[in-house]
């Protein structure tokens, strides 16, 4: 009996893990189809990201000052964000 229960609970356990590398792994396809700008974005505000993370504070804080030190300008940034963000929410 009880290596049944170890049997259906040994996997079930393991599950949250396996799922959370498909979904890094779906998150690193879809950045490679990224824009320049928004690859950069990712790049910075993916080690950041938890199942927790505000992705609009987060992708904020990353963008704001890119916008205001001129490396970016504001309608690029818009657009590079939001296609970052769309493989962000993949890493959640």
């Amino acid at each position: 009996m009880s290596r049944f229960i170890l049997a259906i609970a040994l996997p079930l356990a393991i599950l949250p893990f396996a799922a959370h590398a498909a979904d890094q792994d779906a998150a690193q396809a879809c950045s490679a189809n990224l824009s320049k700008d928004a690859s950069t974005i990712y790049a910075k505000v993916a080690p950041t990201v938890t199942p927790k993370t505000d992705l609009r504070d987060a992708l904020t804080s990353v963008v704001r000052p890119m916008v205001m030190n001129g490396s970016m300008s504001r309608e690029a940034a818009r657009t590079a964000a939001e296609q970052a963000g769309t493989c962000l929410e993949q890493l959640k």
